[in-house]
């Protein structure tokens, strides 16, 4: 079975994982946590899905810590092993000629996602696993025997179709610009996309606004929420610089790029964690005009 990864020879692991993410807003609010408890995304032993490991009655631990986190990670205080950017094929590499818009290297949320659903590192590998000062052979966080879908290392399986692999050319797009970018790739204006002015024209508009700094994007859902305001059902677009450790090919400044969590929300109890329910195509339609 793979281990964790320690610092310094012991966890660096405070207790209280939930609590801590509460109180730094990684959460949003008590009804959340109550949520992941109820989905596939719960692997403590007291889950209800396919997958779970014994030693551990946690669940936000396998995803994140209040302290050692990856700071390499654009997911809050990330507490699993990122794979190398070039580690996955990506749909661009089709030369599909109706893909209009730059695509990024593997990053983002989507390496996060990654961490898990290519299948090459096992679901308990952990920066630290639960329990201060505790020795990983003391947890004895392993699978269930006998159940789900998992290895007996803990990894996805092979041929699971949660196991998605390191060839994403058979997946829809991520880290891609949603409707193609602006004409000239230049940066997104807020004044200029809520009417679809993108290269390609059949997309929706986005919304746009700066928080504490940061540009973030979101394509509005039909009939979901008020409009004009960010919420957990719209379709999120995530900020990724044109320069730098992430580059956008062929753009400058900040682009508003489809990824993972775009569709899925890893914290709902919707069917395929989605956003919303993709009932007459509402997922798809959210943001493609067909």
């Amino acid at each position: 079975m793979k281990m964790s990864l320690f610092k310094d020879g012991r966890a660096r692991w405070a207790g209280g994982v939930a609590t801590a993410l509460l109180a730094l807003g990684v959460l949003g609010s008590a009804p959340a946590l109550a949520g992941i408890a109820n989905t596939k995304h719960n692997l403590g032993a007291l889950g209800t899905g396919a997958n779970k490991f014994t030693g551990t009655q946690e669940i936000c631990v396998f995803c994140h810590t209040p302290h050692g986190a990856d700071i390499s990670a654009a997911v809050p205080l990330w507490n699993r092993v990122l794979a190398a950017p070039t580690t996955y094929q990506t749909y661009n590499s089709l030369g599909t000629s109706s893909l209009d818009g730059a695509t990024a290297p593997v990053g983002s949320v989507s390496l996060a996602c990654l961490s898990c659903h290519d299948g090459g590192q096992a679901m308990n590998v952990m920066i630290n696993q639960p329990g201060s000062g505790t020795t990983v052979a003391g947890l004895n966080i392993t699978p269930v025997t006998g159940q789900g879908n998992l290895t007996a290392d803990g990894k996805i399986g092979a041929g699971v179709i949660t196991n998605i692999g390191t060839d994403l050319r058979n997946d829809h797009p991520i880290g891609i610009q949603y409707g193609g970018g602006m004409p000239g790739n230049i940066a997104y204006p807020a004044a200029a996309v809520a009417d679809g002015g993108f290269r390609d024209k059949d997309f929706r508009g986005v919304q746009w606004s700066n928080l504490n700094g940061n540009d973030v994007w979101w394509v509005d859902t039909p009939g979901t929420g008020a409009a004009g305001t960010r919420e957990k059902t719209d379709m999120q677009l995530y900020t990724r610089l044109a320069t730098g450790t992430s580059p956008v090919p062929g753009a400058t400044g900040n682009q508003a790029l489809v990824e993972c969590a775009s569709c899925h929300d890893p914290h709902s109890e919707n069917p395929t964690f989605l956003r919303v329910a993709n009932t007459n195509s509402a997922v798809c339609l959210a943001c493609h005009i067909k």
